[in-house]
Order: C-alpha cells, then structure tokens, then sequence
C-alpha cells in the first residue's frame, strides 16, 4: 500500500469530506498484524507471528497520540481501515479496544483461521458507528484451500455486524485480490467518512 499518497490522491478523486489520513508502512504483515500464530498461507511460507497485539499497543500508545498531537483539534472519531491483512487487523481491533468508532477492511483476510469464530464468540470492546467490508470477485478463485473459502468468512462477517446493530455494506469489486488496492481501500475509507 505505499505511504498512503495514493490512497489518499484517490479519496480526494471520490470527493471524500475532510480528513486526516495517517498511513503506517514498513511493518512485517504477518507478524505484526496477525492476531496469533499459525502456518503461513502456502507450503513453506513464513508462518504467522501473532503479534498483533503489540502493534496495536504501539499504535495505541505512541503513533495515535503522535499523530494526533500535531492536528490543530482534537479528532471528532477515529476509524481504522486497511488492505488484506491489514484490513483483518482492522477488524480484529475493534474487539480489543474502543479508540475506533469506525472501520474499513478492504479485500481483508476473513479466511485467517479462526478468526470468524473468535469475533462470534465474543463481545466487541466497544460498538462501532459503522463498518465497511470488501472483495474482489475474483478472489476466491484460488487453488489455496485457506483462503478461497474468503467471500463466506466475509459474508459471516457483514451478518455478525448487521446482526449487532452496526451500520454495514459489503462491496465486490471487479478483479482479483491484487486490482485497485488504492481504489478500493479508498473507498472503504470514503464509505466510513460519510456513514
């Protein structure tokens, strides 16, 4: 995803009203965003980190605040989006903290294991004004058993939000996994500015 130039020249194209866009890069994916361990994707991948939760200290405790200290007022609400694992990390943080009123998850990993059954099973920290899913139709057209099960993980998804009351859309877009992340990421983050 770059340093958010790209995500953020496409929400100026989609009109999106005012904003501040803190992108976050050189992070390893699947330590760092990964909620807990397991194998990786494919037959001799890196596995999974689970570290997930010492990034959102750290984004808890010190980039937020950073981010936050250098805009002229306070933030009326705080969303949180991303793209593939990223956008599962998104999900996965609205049951561990109430700092986000408002996320996206663009092409998110739902496939991740166990992921769906955790967020069933519990309670959200806080409930959020809004969430915005999506994926390409093209996606599950994958001959990785993991992941081609993804339009279900995220259709379970879209139910269990609806289900709690929380205002929702799930968008498929043209094109496979890797078609217009800034697009799309862009407009999940436009969906949840005006929602």
């Amino acid at each position: 995803m770059g340093d958010g130039s790209e995500v953020y020249k496409r929400c100026r194209e989609l009109d999106c009203p005012p904003f501040t866009l803190v992108a976050i890069g050189g992070l390893d994916w699947n330590r760092e965003l990964s909620p807990w361990a397991c194998d990786g994707a494919i037959r001799d991948a890196e596995p999974f980190g689970g570290q997930a939760a010492g990034f959102l200290d750290e984004l808890l405790k010190q980039i937020i605040p950073q981010a936050e200290s250098s805009l002229p007022q306070p933030p009326s609400w705080r969303g949180v989006a991303g793209y593939s694992l990223a956008g599962l990390f998104a999900l996965w943080a609205l049951w561990q903290t109430d700092v986000f009123e408002r996320a996206a998850s663009a092409s998110g990993s739902l496939w991740f294991p166990g992921f769906i059954d955790y967020a069933r099973e519990r309670t959200m920290t806080a409930t959020p004004d809004a969430a915005y899913l999506s994926l390409g139709k093209k996606e599950t057209k994958t001959p990785n058993r993991m992941m081609r099960h993804v339009l279900d993980d995220t259709r379970a998804m879209e139910e269990l939000f609806i289900e709690r009351d929380i205002p929702t859309t799930l968008e498929l877009n043209p094109g496979n996994h890797f078609a217009q992340t800034d697009l799309r990421m862009a407009r999940g983050i436009h969906w949840i500015l005006t929602h």
